[in-house]
């Protein structure tokens, strides 16, 4: 059996996002902790809305294609998503519907099922994007994925990371990177047993 892989990915396509950001210490976590982490660029896939009419046409998109066989090849996910109407984003949405397509001659939501993720979450409202973990945490659920019970909100996101997107409190940034790390430990002892 291969060494456990991480995908770490926002539920955000924004430049700056705050969430990207998020994720991305996280992800300094679980490469400390010996697991490869893979941190999703969304620049580099375009995905039109999910369409059962063009995907019965045309087959799958290409990227979304490449996104679902990314998923399929990393057995953690670490998902840091903004929280958009007290849920998850249109865009999470939207790459969950398409990678959770069965390809041929492939078993039933074979990107998620069995995947093990850690959730977060950074605004700049008082919550910190709580609201929006509930449902993400529902939806993943159904889906097959354990979400591992910690999780961790950012408020006041704005004045939370310095230029170079590192979360500037030393706490934070500890209990971000924290997370990271119970998510690859988690997958090593998997891995192990």
């Amino acid at each position: 059996m291969s060494a456990p892989r991480v995908l770490a990915l926002s539920g955000s396509s924004r430049r700056e996002s705050l969430n990207t950001r998020l994720v991305t210490n996280a992800a300094r976590g679980v490469e400390a902790a010996g697991v490869s982490c893979t941190v999703l660029d969304w620049s580099e896939f375009s995905l039109p809305l999910y369409d059962g009419d063009l995907e019965a046409e045309s087959g799958m998109p290409e990227d979304a294609a490449r996104l679902q066989q990314l998923f399929i090849e990393h057995q953690g996910l670490l998902i840091a998503s903004p929280e958009h109407n007290s849920s998850y984003t249109a865009l999470f949405k939207n790459l969950v519907d398409w990678i959770s397509r069965s390809p041929e001659g492939e078993p039933p939501l074979v990107a998620l099922k069995g995947k093990t993720a850690a959730v977060m979450a950074a605004s700049p409202g008082a919550l910190g994007g709580l609201r929006g973990l509930v449902p993400l945490r529902m939806l993943l659920g159904n889906l097959g994925v354990t979400v591992l019970p910690d999780q961790i909100t950012v408020r006041q996101a704005m004045k939370a990371f310095d230029a170079e997107g590192r979360l500037v409190d030393d706490t934070q940034r500890e209990r971000v990177e924290g997370l990271g790390r119970q998510l690859a430990e988690n997958l090593l002892k998997v891995h192990r047993d």
